[in-house]
């Protein structure tokens, strides 16, 4: 029997949430006031507090219902990888948010989601299996980025310190994106998301105490922990926190049940494009220059054909385990 083909909801959740997931570098932007480890703080802070509530009741839920998988959550590589997961999640927020202050919009997102070299780059060194279409998206992916890198010589808002710090958002997410991918095997969502969530925002308050003098309690929202509260920034925090954070986020899982997995991934990866439509219009970034466009096409051609490479190598794996 044919598999059916996604309904059009799916296709409108999907839209939805690729779009929200690429609007939050330019709203980040329009709160350039705030420090930018603080305002990645805030971020996270406000998404705890709406993971919160789903996440007692998946807990409660898998307490009375399935013992053994509760049981689980207290072994202590499992904790172990939450925290992992969080320091990545820390590193991911700070580099990136920092970065838009430090280089254009648009460097930023393409920077940051070239997480796709980063893997294949690993799994080179590691002696793993690359496919060829791997090989060669990664050499384009990378002439794109040395491309791109060029814009510092005659786009203003671009610098070498900020696209290496995009880039090591990039980094960062792998390690997030792999601690992901073992525990959500078995653990539901939600449970899953909201420690890491929580103990990433409580270090990149951390960070920001001792790297931008933020206070605790302090008058003044803006250098506050907890300035976002504050109904100047509160808008801004609170739709990073719903439209990104929890309709972005959340959507991209829950289509999974009628996309393959390559569908959704390649969509993802034209945030640098959607982001940067987003910044033009909201005046938060400049037009790029041809450096940009010129690399940043390579590089996100390149991403595409690693992410198909890799596609192809799961199908591979699971038709031969299927034969077995």
């Amino acid at each position: 029997m044919a598999k059916q083909p996604p309904p059009t909801f799916a296709w409108l959740i999907l839209a939805t949430s690729v779009l929200a997931v690429s609007s939050a570098g330019a709203v980040f932007q329009l709160i350039s006031e705030v420090n930018p480890i603080l305002r990645a703080s805030w971020r996270l802070q406000a998404t705890s507090l709406i993971l919160f509530p789903p996440f007692i009741y998946q807990l409660i839920n898998l307490r009375k219902n399935d013992q053994k998988t509760f049981s689980r959550l207290k072994e202590r590589q499992v904790i172990l990888a939450i925290i992992g997961s969080s320091i990545c999640l820390w590193i991911h927020f700070g580099s990136w948010v920092w970065s838009l202050d430090h280089t254009s919009l648009t460097h930023s997102l393409l920077f940051v989601t070239a997480h796709p070299l980063v893997i294949v780059a690993g799994l080179y060194f590691l002696g793993k299996q690359i496919s060829p279409k791997q090989t060669s998206g990664a050499l384009l992916g990378f002439l794109g980025a040395g491309i791109t890198l060029l814009g510092v010589t005659n786009e203003g808002e671009v610098t070498l310190i900020g696209d290496f710090a995009a880039f090591i958002g990039a980094i960062a997410i792998v390690g997030y994106l792999v601690a992901g991918r073992v525990l959500r095997e078995w653990m539901p969502l939600f449970i899953y998301a909201f420690p890491v969530t929580l103990i990433a925002s409580v270090l990149l308050g951390l960070s920001s105490i001792v790297i931008e003098g933020t206070s605790v309690s302090g008058l003044a929202a803006v250098s506050s922990l907890f300035g976002w509260s504050d109904v100047l920034w509160l808008p801004a925090i609170a739709y990073l926190a719903f439209g990104p954070g929890l309709v972005g986020h959340t959507g991209i899982n829950g289509v999974l049940r009628w996309f393959p997995p390559l569908v959704i991934s390649v969509a993802v990866l034209f945030e640098p494009l959607i982001g940067s439509l987003i910044g033009w219009y909201l005046g938060t970034t400049n037009v790029p220059g041809v450096y940009t466009w010129i690399g940043g096409i390579f590089l996100i051609l390149g991403v595409i054909m690693v992410t198909i490479g890799q596609a192809s190598i799961d199908e591979l794996a699971d038709s031969t385990d299927e034969g077995e």
